[in-house]
């Protein structure tokens, strides 16, 4: 019989893993509204699954009071689980633990998990609770900082990666976040920002909050960080779990198919869309009506909100929608909504999602602020995007497809497997007014009466190029269809685009507009 002294030492030292920083940070975790690092990943994962990996490291850096060697773990819980009977590969920062702070020996439990995570085909989650780089360990942290980034950039197109910030995210730290798939954060404790107030205000001599400086609100309005945001831990963890819902384990995977009821609400369409091309809509609906259970789940709904990404399963596969939001802008396209639709369409073609396209679309946004702020280099990214994608790419085009701008949208030459159109469908350079006022100039500026013969060009320019026939004359359009036939159709297409295979040509790597 082994001596009862191995027993109660081994004990002992699970107990002290498990209590992390200790009661009084616990509670004043707690206090904050944020859970500890175990319970997050108690509440993310399948009951009584989680494998912890390398409980009782602690950082190797040998520098008085660098090592927390009182804190087992270092101020992170790594190691595998399962959601949803899938194996996942999960970190979580333990904030009690001298912050959460990124030190050598903290780095190298999450590279670990993240390299686990590629080599087992399995997504891989980062629960975010820090104060960044832990500045006693001096270039020893900021270099196990850099192997995290690395690891991120290695994993991207490997395998789904999410991050979720439960609460700070600071410095140099936020660099993985923004190199993962999805951003979840936390609306009233998640905070992501490079420098600090402190530093903010001795350099630039600006006063602002941690909130102002990179909460939950400009991060999902503004900048676009964040692609989620939701009240509470509980509810940004769920999230996670509905979203891996919809994600395949790695690339080498397809999404799993989900059972569904065939029920279509195509039906309501006419009555959602109205064939009035200067009156708007909510799209949302028609995503709604032609998804599985009327079930979408909205990406970055709070930023770029003339254009609307997000997951549906249509007949049980997982499908990516890009969408133009009349509603925003009357569904033009600018440099942010490119940039945001471009990085949805190049998660999914990593991934095996297909994607559906469904057209309102103007044109690009005019104006010097728009010129200014790129929209030539960030719009070619949603051309490139598109271009580049070789899954199932299936466009509706519902109302107005003008220009440039409806190229850029999976246009046919653009690549899309297969286009059609409702028949109020309006495909053309620009719109009657405008292609009047150009083409026609000289016959208006010398008529007696311009106001008549420009009604009567614009009249004779609608009847001849608006109408979708005749772009499916010349093989724009592969067919016309009925509002209410639109969600068999493109379950069909989906059916028939399944197994599609496409190799582009070998290269070292592609060079998209950045």
């Amino acid at each position: 019989m082994w001596d009862e002294s191995y027993f109660k030492e081994l004990a002992e030292k699970r107990a002290q893993i498990r209590a992390g920083g200790g009661d009084k940070k616990i509670n004043k975790q707690h206090e904050k509204g944020k859970l500890t690092a175990r319970e997050r990943i108690e509440l993310l994962v399948d009951k009584d699954s989680f494998v912890e990996f390398s409980g009782m490291q602690i950082s190797d850096v040998m520098i008085d009071d660098a090592h927390g060697k009182d804190f087992p773990g270092d101020g992170v819980v790594t190691g595998s689980a399962m959601i949803n009977g899938r194996l996942v590969f999960v970190s979580s920062q333990d904030f009690t633990v001298m912050g959460g702070t990124i030190s050598k020996g903290n780095a190298k439990k999450i590279c670990r998990v993240i390299q686990f995570a590629m080599e087992n085909k399995a997504p891989y989650i980062s629960i975010n609770d820090s104060g960044g780089a832990r500045i006693n360990e001096g270039i020893y942290a900021l270099d196990a900082c850099s192997e995290i980034l690395c690891a991120n950039a290695t994993a991207s197109g490997v395998i789904p990666q999410i991050a979720v910030i439960l609460g700070s995210c600071a410095g140099v730290s936020c660099y993985s976040p923004a190199l993962m798939d999805f951003v979840i954060i936390q609306k009233q404790n998640g905070q992501m920002y490079l420098t600090g107030p402190d530093v903010v205000k001795s350099v630039l001599g600006q006063e602002v909050t941690k909130e102002e400086l990179g909460g939950s609100r400009l991060h999902m309005e503004d900048s676009g960080v964040a692609h989620f945001c939701y009240e509470d831990d509980e509810n940004c963890l769920a999230k996670v779990r509905e979203l891996l819902d919809y994600l395949p384990q790695s690339y080498m995977e397809k999404p799993a198919w989900k059972d569904y009821r065939d029920i279509d609400w195509s039906d309501q369409i006419e009555r959602l869309v109205t064939d009035n091309s200067r009156k708007p809509y909510d799209v949302r609906p028609v995503i709604f009506s032609i998804g599985d259970g009327g079930q979408f789940l909205e990406v970055q709904r709070d930023y770029a909100k003339n254009i609307i990404v997000g997951f549906v399963r249509i007949g049980g596969e997982s499908v990516g929608v890009v969408a133009n939001q009349p509603m925003v802008m009357a569904g033009s396209l600018d440099a942010k909504a490119s940039e945001k639709a471009a990085r949805f369409i190049r998660f999914c073609d990593a991934f095996n999602i297909p994607l559906l396209a469904m057209v309102d679309v103007p044109g690009y946004m005019p104006g010097l602020e728009q010129e200014s702020s790129g929209v030539i280099r960030r719009g070619a990214k949603l051309l490139y995007a598109f271009s580049e994608a070789t899954v199932p790419k299936i466009t509706l085009i519902m109302r107005k497809a003008y220009g440039g701008a409806y190229l850029a949208m999976n246009s046919k030459s653009l690549g899309a497997d297969y286009v059609f159109a409702w028949p109020i469908a309006q495909i053309a350079v620009m719109s009657a007014e405008s292609a009047i006022q150009i083409i026609k100039r000289k016959d208006l500026k010398e008529a007696s009466d311009p106001e008549a013969l420009k009604e009567k060009y614009e009249k004779e320019y609608r009847e001849e190029f608006y109408n979708p026939y005749f772009a499916a004359s010349i093989g724009m359009i592969d067919e016309v269809i009925l509002p209410n036939e639109t969600r068999e159709r493109i379950l069909q297409a989906i059916a028939t685009f399944k197994n599609k295979y496409k190799e582009g040509p070998k290269k070292r790597h592609n060079n998209m507009p950045l």
